[in-house]
């Protein structure tokens, strides 16, 4: 693997509080999540896509963490399995397989780019217990520092059932309120949050969601609809909630739209975040 790319830090971007969807073009620090189905089996595709857009803000100077999923739905095929499994020792299996292969597949996406990615797996007590929390932020902050873009996952191979994230959304807050991300961009199979599952009648998109709005009367599907992952619409929106209320906006949207989202155009739905303390 090669180990060049660029350490120099070019001119980063103003760093003024993100407070609308405009403003995350402009953010110097971005958690960006993607999701399981997203990148794998027949949408294994939308990697360059994304690694793409990424390098995109990177190169105008933005420090961009990817949380990525993916690494269980990775292993299947190379396990000769047609379906997540459901016993805890398999998913360990085929996530220990399918992290390395996801892990190449973005450094070798990144290489066009001339980007080095550093690999992050955390569990549940590395960001519960103190000092595993704060030797995994100064990992992070050094990375960054260094012009590595991070690719951060839970660590399936020694999670357990009792002691886990459950998803990946809340991870991705996590981390975003670890490193103090002006931003975080939770991606996913659809193009915004609905006001009930998106294929029923009446179901309309939630454009923003100002600091308090509890979305009273909003349904959400708590399934991912491919089969392979463990978030919905209802993980995205607690992990919103919590990345909000630590100061951290965040821009729910779909895959196919993260080189927008990440432009500042006008998609997705918008969580406005709590004013962080000067």
């Amino acid at each position: 693997m090669s180990t060049e790319g660029p350490l120099v830090t070019p001119a980063r971007p103003d760093g003024a509080p993100v407070v609308d969807r405009a403003g995350i073009a402009r953010a110097r620090r971005i958690v960006v999540k993607v999701g399981s189905s997203s990148i794998s089996g027949e949408n294994v595709g939308q990697i360059e896509p994304l690694v793409d857009a990424l390098a995109d803000a990177y190169a105008r100077g933005a420090e961009v963490v990817l949380v990525s999923s993916g690494a269980i739905a990775t292993g299947l095929p190379h396990l000769r399995l047609d379906s997540r499994p459901t016993d805890l020792a398999t998913q360990q299996a085929a996530a220990a397989v399918g992290q390395n292969v996801l892990i190449y597949r973005y450094q070798q996406s990144l290489r066009r780019h001339g980007i080095v990615a550093g690999q992050v797996l955390l569990t549940a007590g590395d960001m519960r217990d103190p000092t595993p929390r704060s030797n995994a932020q100064r990992a992070m902050d050094r990375l960054l520092e260094l012009r590595i873009l991070p690719i951060v996952n839970e660590n399936d191979t020694v999670a357990t059932h009792e002691i886990r994230f459950g998803d990946n959304d809340r991870l991705a807050a996590l981390v975003a309120e670890l490193i103090g991300a002006d931003a975080l961009v939770l991606l996913s199979d659809v193009d915004a949050l609905y006001t009930r599952p998106p294929h029923e009648p009446g179901a309309v998109a939630l454009v923003d969601v100002p600091v308090g709005d509890d979305l009273a009367g909003v349904t959400f599907g708590d399934a991912g609809a491919a089969g392979v992952g463990t978030g919905g619409a209802g993980t995205k929106v607690a992990a919103a909630r919590h990345a909000a209320a630590a100061g951290t906006p965040v821009l729910v949207t779909s895959t196919a739209n993260v080189a927008l989202a990440l432009s500042g155009a006008a998609v997705g739905t918008f969580f406005e975040a709590v004013p962080r303390a000067s």
